[in-house]
């Protein structure tokens, strides 16, 4: 419509485009109709058919009773199923909940209950916990198995039918509807330290922007870890845990080949990764000690192989050892509520002139922050520190695909949002260089008689023994310190003989006297432990080892 001369504008407002995460499968279906999407070897589909299931599933979901706004739980280990879902549940207006299915039984029931889940679709490995839970779950009217068989289990839950049976029932031709793309999309929950978990939700609109955001990061930037359209994409992260980083969405958006795992076994992944030759993938710190270390992994050479690292630092002696087998590795920053990657430590053009000891550093560092991400310092005094100071304090974020809150939660999504930035929990400062630098997080920073340290500072370190496999470092309680470092380490086989704590000790020192890490480090107390406690989604437990010590 033209504008009228008295309207007092010559400008035509155009038609508002709305981003919807189905305008990411616009690309891919023009793009790579033949290229495949792979489960397990069990399964592989085209783009064309991947795209054809994703109607066809969400056409069955509404057969099933499924409306706009309703709440649909799924329970599954990685799979094609769980990426058509990705796409087929928020498609037709309801919320996606990818259910941790690493909580246990009882915090499983309580996340579907507070969601209000109506519908759940769970893998037969999960029918044990689905058979208790159903009687407790009223407001769950229909359940749906996710059998590799495509047949039903057997089993006391009242199941609508299978995945595969029921798709093969739906017929094609289903349209998506148009959405407000500040429609809700995707709901899952995050465990914190204290209280009930959190559930984290995210729009339409906040998917694809931060989709954009981390395509365009990681094809301008490919060094030391960059994404391309002949990359072929298998995920190390759950698919429950923050979309498994988001990456599955921006794999589907360029089209690449994928490959998805199931049930995560050390020499099915090794298997994998080898026969489809995997290009690109991310994982915690954990993961990339398996892939090095698992028998399975044995001789396997990984040159070509690319690893985003995240949910823990990177510590610089894992890195080096991953470059040893040939992967190009990097950290990643992000949490569950910014949805999650924000920031990534890619080189800058100068950094192809240092060595590679500065190399290291730069890689390991938390990250530079993607385009729109705005970073800054919040200081001790509660308020932003100037830009360009290089004190340290909590690190706050502003950006349009962080979670607007916590699902049913206003208190703590005021202290989440309080002054309206999004509170991190971690302790950093920018660098001269501009990159974000996390010292720790602020449960974890130690104070040792007033001085405050940085616990990864001394993980770090310590990490970069040959003999060290991993570490972990807390606070513990001391009467005249009022508390010093605590350091659990894992040693790498063959080392136990060889690499005691005194050993240890004195390689912590040789940091400590050239001034790389703080003085008091010396206080460490190094315990040799054969494990270290896991969360649900694969990071080292620190609560759990805070609390050991203290009923020490």
């Amino acid at each position: 419509m033209a504008a009228s001369p008295s309207s007092g504008t010559p400008w035509i407002a155009p038609p508002v485009q709305q981003l919807l995460v189905r305008d990411l499968l616009t690309r891919a279906r023009n793009w790579s109709p033949r290229q495949t999407i792979t489960y397990r070897d069990l399964r592989e589909h085209t783009y064309s058919e991947f795209i054809d299931r994703i109607d066809r599933a969400a056409a069955m979901l509404v057969a099933l009773g499924v409306k706009p706004g309703d709440r649909v739980g799924v329970m599954d280990w990685d799979s094609h199923r769980y990426l058509e879902l990705f796409f087929a549940v928020p498609m037709l207006g309801a919320v996606l909940h990818t259910v941790n299915v690493r909580l246990t039984a009882e915090q499983i029931g309580w996340t579907i209950r507070h969601a209000g889940d109506s519908v759940v679709l769970t893998n037969p490995d999960f029918l044990p916990i689905a058979e208790a839970l159903a009687p407790h779950l009223p407001r769950v009217r229909t359940w749906v198995s996710l059998s590799d068989d495509g047949v039903p289990p057997l089993t006391t839950v009242p199941l609508a039918g299978d995945y595969e049976q029921l798709l093969e029932q739906t017929a094609t031709g289903w349209e998506s509807p148009d959405l407000d793309e500040n429609t809700v999309a995707t709901l899952f929950y995050t465990t914190g330290t204290t209280g009930d978990p959190k559930g984290v939700y995210f729009t339409h609109r906040q998917i694809v922007l931060h989709t954009l955001a981390a395509g365009v990061t990681f094809a301008a930037h490919q060094q030391p870890v960059g994404i391309h359209a002949a990359d072929a994409y298998l995920p190390l992260t759950p698919m429950f845990h923050v979309h498994a980083w988001g990456i599955p969405y921006l794999a589907t958006m360029l089209g690449l080949k994928q490959v998805y795992p199931g049930k995560y076994d050390p020499q099915q992944l090794a298997e994998l990764i080898k026969r489809h030759s995997i290009t690109f993938s991310h994982c915690v710190p954990t993961l990339v000690q398996m892939l090095l270390h698992h028998p399975a992994a044995a001789g396997i050479d990984y040159t070509g192989l690319k690893l985003v690292v995240g949910g823990a630092p990177l510590p610089q002696g894992l890195a080096a050892e991953a470059m040893g087998r040939g992967i190009r590795i990097m950290g990643g920053y992000g949490m569950s509520e910014t949805c999650p990657v924000v920031a990534a430590p890619h080189w800058k053009p100068e950094h192809a002139l240092v060595d590679d000891q500065s190399k290291l550093d730069v890689l390991c560092r938390t990250g530079f922050a993607f385009p729109l991400v705005q970073a800054r310092i919040w200081g001790g005094d509660d308020r932003l520190l100037p830009e360009g100071s290089r004190e340290v304090g909590e690190l706050v974020l502003r950006c349009p695909w962080l979670t607007a809150g916590y699902y049913c939660d206003e208190e703590r999504s005021r202290e989440l949002w309080r002054g309206g930035w999004l509170h991190t929990g971690d302790i950093a400062f920018l660098d001269r260089d501009g990159y974000i630098r996390i010292t720790d997080r602020l449960k974890d920073v130690i104070k040792i008689g007033g001085e405050w340290i940085s616990s990864q500072e001394i993980e770090s370190v310590l990490s970069r023994h040959e003999g060290v496999k991993e570490v972990a470092v807390v606070a513990q309680r001391d009467p005249k310190w009022d508390e010093r470092p605590h350091a659990d380490v894992v040693l790498h086989d063959g080392h136990a003989e060889t690499v005691t704590p005194r050993e240890l000790g004195r390689f912590l020192h040789r940091f400590i006297d050239d001034g790389s890490i703080h003085k008091r480090a010396v206080l460490t107390e190094i315990r040799i432990v054969k494990a270290l406690p896991r969360t649900s989604v694969g990071k080292i437990d620190k609560k759990e080892i805070r609390r050991r010590l203290a009923e020490s």
